[in-house]
């Protein structure tokens, strides 16, 4: 008998429940209960239940994933296999949303797809509950063309997220006696098969459900105005793509169509948050409520640092071409490892209250995706070179807008720049504080500044290039000298650029 397979790829887990052979008889079945209550084998109970009102060939149930360690439920995207497709190891089964972005979840078993049970468009399925059924290859999966959730063991209620800071398992024993002991594994035996309880939700129809889009071609349909349950999607599984939305035309009143009708219309359209944009809205709201934000800004002469830049890239004979955001971010690691306070977080673990000061400067760089910001980071940014960050940075940012970042490259982090330097409209703005890190670089755009400078023959006039910073301080962490001296010392390497290269 094949017991649970626990799988992991980027800290995602996958279940795979492995069923008996179809070809137990009858009566063996019908012992299996018993047998398994007499020596203790409650895998055995399990399948006994499962499989005494039908039998299916030899099987293996495919559980929605935790794709990050806030996982507890998500949505099904397109999926990339049919069934009777065969799946090989690293192969992309299905588009999955998470809490934190969109990813492609690769299935890290041989053998072929035989029933799909969530359909594309499928919201908030918790982790754990049944989305396919795998069979060896050779089966013939027509024979599960009647096989259903109840046949998998039905739907499972999402998991409670764990509390901030519990850290590991309890470290009490379970008969202890005391009151904050965790239960004994003897009473957490399998219960009776029950019927499943309505959730009160309401039942959408497919017709109001959100069609299947990738985030690029949403984004685009808002832009040009064109509304998304008009398009046919020709990607996968009807995925609506960016050519989709391309093709269409914006839908707006005929000059036929009666003034009376028009006007009888919603004023509004009422978008559903994704999961990404509540964790987004949910963590930034717990920043600035539990985080007690001050400012400290600075204007950086950045004339020297443009000048190494354009020799630098000149002398790179293509091999890498260097930004600003580049220089700042190396700037960045030199001044946080000169005034660690600040490369710092705030950690309420065990029941403990600790500043924990890091070794390493692993600095988050904000980056604007069509479905909301994410943060990949560049880790050790004070110990590798521009090219290096240069080229993490191009990589981290693509795969971030694609939604491809695997949980552990934007999942932590000790420090943060946001730059809006792009846009010529941006002079200065504060960020918001990553938690649970302690500060977050604001970055404004490039300007050209009159600066009179006085000399032998009187005052004249020269252009300097300057970018406005502003520096965001949790006061928990870091006083407020603290980050006038940090703000100090990034202003100093910056306007010496040269500084970076020692």
């Amino acid at each position: 008998m094949a017991t649970s397979t626990l799988l992991a790829r980027s800290g995602s887990r996958l279940l795979l429940q492995s069923s008996s052979s179809s070809r137990l008889s009858r009566s063996a079945l019908q012992r299996l209960p018993t047998a398994a209550t007499s020596q203790h084998l409650p895998c055995l109970s399990v399948l006994g239940r499962y499989y005494a009102s039908k039998s299916f060939p030899p099987h293996t149930i495919i559980s929605m994933p935790a794709l990050s360690p806030t996982m507890t439920a998500g949505n099904i995207g397109a999926w990339q296999k049919n069934p009777g497709d065969t799946l090989a190891p690293g192969d992309v089964l299905v588009e999955i949303e998470t809490d934190k972005a969109q990813m492609d979840f690769e299935f890290q078993e041989d053998g072929v797809l035989a029933k799909i049970l969530k359909e594309s468009g499928e919201k908030d399925v918790p982790v754990g509950n049944p989305i396919a059924v795998l069979v060896e290859e050779g089966t013939d999966v027509a024979e599960f063309e009647s096989f259903t959730l109840e046949d998998a063991g039905g739907e499972k209620p999402a998991p409670k997220e764990a509390p901030k800071e519990e850290a590991a398992k309890s470290s009490e024993k379970s008969d202890s006696g005391s009151g904050t002991a965790p239960p004994s594994e003897s009473k957490e035996s399998a219960p009776e098969p029950v019927e499943s309880e309505s959730t009160g939700e309401r039942l959408v129809p497919s017709l109001d459900r959100e069609p299947n889009i990738s985030p690029a071609a949403k984004k685009a349909a808002l832009e040009k105005g064109v509304s998304i349950k008009s398009i046919k999607g020709t990607g996968p599984g009807g995925r609506i793509t960016l050519q989709d939305v391309e093709k269409a035309t914006p839908s707006a009143g005929g000059a036929g169509a009666p003034a009376a009708a028009v006007a009888s219309g919603p004023t509004y359209e009422d978008i559903p948050a994704t999961s990404m944009r509540k964790t987004i809205a949910n963590r930034l709201k717990e920043s600035m409520n539990q985080n007690p934000h001050y400012f400290v800004s600075t204007t950086l002469s950045v004339t020297k640092l443009l000048k190494l830049r354009e020799a630098l890239n000149a002398s790179s004979e293509g091999k890498y071409k260097l930004s600003v955001n580049d220089f700042l971010i190396k700037a960045i690691a030199v001044a946080s490892k000169k005034v660690p306070t600040v490369n710092s977080s705030w950690r309420e673990e065990g029941g403990q209250t600790v500043i924990r000061q890091h070794k390493v400067v692993d600095v988050s760089v904000a980056v604007a995706t069509p479905v909301g910001l994410m943060t990949p980071i560049v880790k050790n940014a004070d110990s590798i070179g521009l090219s290096s960050i240069s080229s993490i940075v191009k990589d981290l940012g693509k795969r971030a807008r694609d939604g491809k970042l695997k949980p552990e490259e934007y999942q932590g982090g000790t420090v943060t720049i946001s730059n809006m330097g792009m846009n010529a409209a941006v002079e200065r703005f504060t960020a918001v504080i990553n938690p649970p890190q302690a500060a977050i670089l604001a970055v404004g755009t490039t300007r050209k500044v009159a600066v009179p400078l006085e000399t032998e023959e009187g005052t004249v006039t020269e252009w300097d290039d300057q970018i406005i910073v502003t520096g965001s301080f949790d006061h928990k962490v870091v006083d407020g000298a603290v980050g006038a001296e940090w703000i100090r010392e990034l202003k100093k390497v910056v306007e010496n650029p040269l500084e970076m290269l020692l």
